[in-house]
């Protein structure tokens, strides 16, 4: 066994990997019946990875809507616990290869650094431009996605248990995936592997891996000073329309290498001023607003759970963490109305 896929295979890795995949899910019934016999089955599971014997169980496929419909994959528990324990060994390799301004799925960003960075820019510069790919996960080329890895992962071992995660999920997203098709493409194209579960731990590190190289042609060669990208969403900031226009063009072409389409109709250049759109907020140089839309789903979930909690069907406890976390939320915003507005509606009328 090679040193790194060691690290991974560590006992005391996979228990960590276990806490990792437990948190805000202790009250789940499969999470409860692996905690049950927690020793027997970690040892198995190691004893699955050292031997190379290792298979990821189906998905459970289900619908969220947010923004747009989603296909959102669930794996097993057990299966994510060997996600958590990969990405602790794997993580720290990628890490310092990233922008710092690539703020999704990382220690120490997130959704509100990069509202504050995105309001940063909007302060600096007159003009944005917003661009972001279209059906990104599903487009996610796997041997493209393996050569990455690879490049920086000098481990067989590893990367057999790489091809073990990637595979389980080939085909989960074919049915939300569009075919397009790129310069010298030829019909066993449409046969490429392609495609991340959205809701794996391994599929959000991944796509900033996947990003990665997009981020640096930004940075690197284009010289773009003021940008900052969330999952597939990249904003570019600049004093002059030419160059955000230029930049646009450039990056269309380079994502076409990762082969992804960027949606050209949304990729626009327009004024700060008239605020940006991002992450659920519409952000302006000196102020943040929530969308609208945001601000009705979070009435109608909380005022949901209200009539669940007057039901009996979760405790005040469940509706105080959901209330309390929207309230932190939006507070990122210049919301004090809307959250007035929201909170007066909450009322549990026990039965």
């Amino acid at each position: 066994m090679t040193a790194l896929y060691s690290q991974v295979c560590d006992f005391a890795n996979l228990y960590q990997a276990f806490r990792q995949a437990r948190r805000g899910k202790r009250d789940r019934s499969e999470v409860a019946a692996f905690e049950f016999d927690l020793e027997e089955n970690l040892l198995q599971v190691r004893q699955e990875l050292a031997t190379c014997t290792y298979r990821p169980g189906p998905y459970r496929n289900f619908y969220v809507r947010d923004a747009k419909r989603r296909l959102v994959s669930a794996a097993p528990f057990r299966d994510r616990v060997v996600h958590h324990a990969l990405v602790n060994v794997i993580e720290p390799l990628f890490e310092p290869r990233f922008i710092g301004d690539s703020y999704a799925n990382r220690v120490g960003k997130g959704t509100h650094r990069a509202l504050e960075r995105c309001q940063q820019f909007a302060r600096r510069y007159r003009y944005v431009l917003q661009c972001d790919v279209r059906q990104f996960f599903p487009s996610v080329d796997h041997a493209i996605l393996c050569a990455q890895l690879a490049r920086v992962i000098r481990d067989d071992e590893v990367m057999w248990l790489v091809d073990q995660i990637l595979a389980s999920g080939k085909g989960v997203l074919a049915g939300e995936y569009e075919m397009a098709w790129f310069p010298g493409d030829d019909l066993l194209a449409a046969t490429r592997p392609r495609g991340l579960p959205i809701g794996n731990l391994t599929s959000q590190f991944w796509a900033n891996v996947y990003l990665n190289d997009l981020d640096q042609f930004i940075k690197r060669t284009l010289r773009c000073r003021a940008y900052l990208r969330y999952v597939d969403d990249g904003l570019f900031f600049a004093d002059d329309k030419p160059t955000l226009h230029g930049w646009r063009g450039a990056t269309i072409e380079r994502s076409a290498d990762l082969r992804l389409i960027l949606h050209e109709c949304q990729a626009q250049v327009y004024p700060v001023a008239e605020g940006i759109p991002f992450l659920g907020f519409r952000v302006f140089p000196d102020h943040r607003r929530l969308k609208s839309r945001r601000g009705h789903a979070a009435r109608r979930r909380l005022q949901a759970l209200a009539r669940q909690c007057a039901a009996g069907q979760i405790d005040v406890a469940q509706l105080t963490d959901a209330v309390q976390g929207w309230v932190a939320h939006a507070a990122h915003g210049d919301t004090w109305g809307l959250r007035r507005s929201v909170l007066s509606t909450i009322v549990v009328q026990r039965q």
